[in-house]
């Protein structure tokens, strides 16, 4: 189908060159030649070693932390490429940092997820696809197409296998709970959540369960994983109301300070989460398992490239 531009081109920032790989794998093309270092002083310093005039060009790079370098990174990669005349940019941000921080909780707060977005603009990107986003709204943070894809039927295609008719979804909060009734309903199974009061930031106060875990085995669903307080106490908690084995499903393995150490520690069997962000060697333990989304940004690459509707992918 004549899409409009010469090709589809994928390049790759430093943030996660491993799925940017399995990505351009999926689709049988190779990565986009380009260099991207930093000056003496940290500056980016980069260079596209090939022409994309005219071209589909697809930036993977997701703003995990060190986030300031890999956003930056990102801002400078979009500028470069406007500069080349590529015929579209799109930026593909799995993971979209600052994404926590996209309302005002307490009076002179700023809104960064909608500064991270007009920078992104800013800087001239055409479109962002991204997963899981924090808050739904932060699509309309953007005045340009956002296509946000959901990492939800990929893990609970993962879980499934270790799902009974005698498993309960959980929500670990109340503002979790759209997302963990859609990931029940995939797995046609009952939900349950967890009413807390959070006192301040990272610390998390766990207080009542509501619904019936008892006797049951649970699978927490979460979109992002931080410093795995919040996720370790609410295993615990569901523990105490005498669930049996805890599963916990995350979209983004940010896993943050004492996190590892926490989820080692914890009640739960296993942690599922994507590779939306790299999980570096020191933080692979047992209890750790990685499914990828390469395969979901793929399909998503080609169907935005050929004007075709990505919501069928979750159809």
């Amino acid at each position: 189908m004549h899409t409009g531009f010469s090709e589809i081109k994928v390049f790759t920032g430093n943030a996660n060159v491993e799925l940017a790989k399995k990505v351009v794998k999926e689709m049988g093309i190779s990565l986009g030649d380009a260099e991207v270092n930093t000056f003496s002083d940290g500056e980016v310093q980069m260079h596209i070693k090939e022409s994309v005039r005219g071209a589909d060009v697809f930036v993977i790079q997701p703003t995990c932390g060190p986030v300031n370098d890999n956003l930056m990174e990102l801002l400078i990669y979009i500028d470069a490429l406007k500069r080349a005349s590529a015929g579209r940019i799109n930026a593909v941000v799995p993971y979209y940092g600052y994404a926590r921080q996209d309302r005002k909780t307490r009076a002179r707060d700023p809104i960064t997820s909608k500064l991270v977005a007009d920078m992104i603009t800013a800087a001239g990107a055409d479109r962002v696809i991204t997963i899981d986003l924090h808050a739904g709204q932060i699509q309309g943070y953007f005045n340009l197409p956002v296509d946000q894809l959901l990492g939800g039927p990929i893990l609970a295609k993962y879980i499934k296998p270790r799902v009974t008719p005698n498993t309960v979804i959980v929500s670990p909060d109340v503002g979790g709970v759209l997302r963990a009734r859609n990931f029940a309903t995939i797995l046609d199974l009952p939900l349950a959540i967890i009413e807390k009061r959070r006192q301040k930031a990272n610390v998390s106060e766990v207080m009542n369960v509501v619904g019936d875990i008892k006797g049951k085995d649970v699978v927490l669903i979460d979109d992002i994983v931080d410093t795995a307080g919040s996720l370790t106490k609410a295993a615990k908690v569901l523990k105490d109301f005498g669930a049996e084995k805890v599963y916990a499903c995350c979209t983004h393995g940010v896993l943050s300070g004492p996190a590892i150490e926490r989820i080692d520690n914890s009640v739960i069997e296993e942690l599922i989460i994507t590779d939306t962000i790299p999980l570096t060697e020191e933080k692979k333990i047992d209890k750790i398992k990685v499914v990828s989304v390469a395969p979901l940004i793929a399909e998503a690459i080609q169907r935005v490239s050929e004007h075709r509707s990505v919501s069928k992918l979750f159809e």
